[in-house]
């Protein structure tokens, strides 16, 4: 399995990104994918997760803000970041697993396969 994650970039506040993520050596309509965030000196944090069956899941700092959709003819996931702040700054990292339950989608620790990141910066 391959992540390739991509779109980061500088980017004022209130301003919006889409972030991809480009998955390879699976059956991709089987995995949850997901969407973490580290800040420096910061623990890697859940921002948003679509599971195979299509239904979504997002931290509540970034509810209403980003939206997560999966595209099973790209096998790409993507992020679509809105009305964005200087505290969405952080190394965007895409993750995969196929045997998640609900209750751990939101545990990095549970993801299995993991993209290189890509750096988000919003100035204020």
């Amino acid at each position: 399995v391959q992540l390739q994650a991509s779109g980061g970039g500088l980017v004022q506040a209130g301003g919006s990104l889409r972030l991809s993520c480009a998955a390879s050596g699976m059956t991709f309509s089987r995995y949850t994918l997901g969407w973490f965030r580290q800040a420096p000196g910061r623990d890697r944090e859940f921002v948003a997760a679509i599971r195979y069956s299509g239904h979504t899941y997002y931290a509540e700092t970034v509810k209403d803000r980003f939206a997560v959709s999966r595209d099973s003819a790209k096998n790409t996931v993507y992020l679509q970041m809105n009305s964005l702040k200087p505290e969405d700054t952080a190394i965007y990292y895409c993750a995969a697993d196929s045997s998640l339950i609900l209750s751990s989608i939101r545990l990095y620790e549970q993801y299995n396969h993991w993209g290189q990141g890509t750096l988000v910066t919003v100035s204020s």
